[in-house]
């Protein structure tokens, strides 16, 4: 079950954390979307969860950034880590339905917390993997966005309204130091937001970094917010007090970038390089969602994956042709204007 590579990092991560050699008890557990081995331990009759990181790349940010989450109650205790052995040892968190309606004001509470840290690493450019990759300019970008057009993922109507859209949130979004916070990275996927019945825990904090604020508020917004006065709930916990029409636009927008980022990323990879059949139903966007925050439905498959992309797709044109888009722009690029740009400061 476990990699007979790792059985030595295994032994030294058990004997420093706690002083043993050997577990009682090992099941492998689900690992999602990742590549990454996670197993549940028992050791002294309590249970752990030990992760094996098998991607390449430095691990000195992941760990330090979750032990940062979990010294401010956010993820579970971290017993143990190592970045040579690329082995990491935390408390198991006992997970239990999360209900949506509660999911509305624990998450945004957590998220403050989050972005409240002291400053995680910046993360280079080409390693986003969130929706603000498309607001990075540079050779990294500009292959992603030739790679999606080259593909022929979307109708041509589509796609020239879809990169119109895209070109005009590019043009006004900000980047700047106040909104670049302490960031998680990876909650799109439900498996990474843990609730036991009394709180929220955030897991997997391997692509966590220093980012703009609306992007972890955005990603869990889209899965879970289903209206306006659910949208009002959560940036209300987030905030503190009612939003502003500017914190209201920034979040409109980064809602949008989201799924324009989903959209391209997962039609891509459900394409699997064949087309697309634009004339099959898509599942209805509230059941979908709500199929996978319960854990019903998972993205391992090219089929749910190329159905994620378009529901995206298309929940992103129906946004782009309200009126609220227009007005979210304008709020954006007034306020704007007559702020400095993050590379000039």
């Amino acid at each position: 079950m476990v990699p007979q590579e790792k059985g030595a990092a295994i032994v030294r991560g058990l004997r420093e954390a706690f002083g043993v050699t050997e577990f009682e008890e090992i099941h492998e557990l689900d690992g999602g979307l990742g590549a990454n081995p996670v197993f549940r331990i028992i050791v002294r009759g309590s249970a752990f969860l030990l992760r094996l990181n098998m991607r390449a790349g430095d691990l000195t940010r992941h760990y330090a950034s979750m032990k940062a989450a979990a010294e401010a109650g956010l993820a579970p205790h971290v017993w143990y880590t190592n970045v040579d052995d690329r082995l990491s040892i935390t408390d198991f968190v006992n997970a239990k339905p999360f209900p949506i309606a509660e999911a509305l004001t624990r998450i945004p509470e957590a998220l403050r917390i989050l972005h409240a840290l002291p400053p995680f690493p910046a993360q280079a450019h080409h390693l986003n993997t969130t929706c603000t990759f498309l607001l990075n300019s540079g050779a990294a970008l500009d292959g992603f966005i030739r790679k999606i057009q080259s593909a022929n993922l979307f109708p041509e109507a589509v796609s020239d309204e879809l990169f119109a859209r895209y070109a005009q949130v590019a043009a006004v979004y900000p980047r700047h130091v106040p909104d670049m916070v302490s960031s998680h990275n990876d909650l799109f996927k439900p498996d990474n937001i843990l609730f036991d019945g009394r709180r929220v825990w955030l897991v997997d904090w391997e692509a966590a970094f220093l980012n703009d604020r609306y992007a972890d508020l955005a990603v869990v917004a889209n899965l879970i917010i289903r209206n306006d006065d659910e949208e009002l709930v959560y940036l209300r916990e987030y905030f503190g007090e009612l939003p502003d029409e500017y914190q209201r636009a920034r979040f409109f927008l980064m809602r949008q970038l989201a799924h324009m980022f989903y959209a391209m990323v997962f039609l891509l990879l459900g394409s699997s390089s064949k087309p697309i059949d634009w004339n099959e139903a898509t599942p209805q966007r509230n059941d979908l969602y709500r199929r996978i925050w319960e854990g019903e439905v998972n993205l391992k498959d090219n089929e749910t994956k190329a159905a994620f992309g378009r529901v995206h797709c298309e929940e992103l044109l129906q946004n782009t042709r309200r009126g609220r888009w227009d007005e979210a722009l304008r709020i954006v690029s007034d306020r704007h204007a007559a702020i400095p740009e993050l590379d000039d400061i």
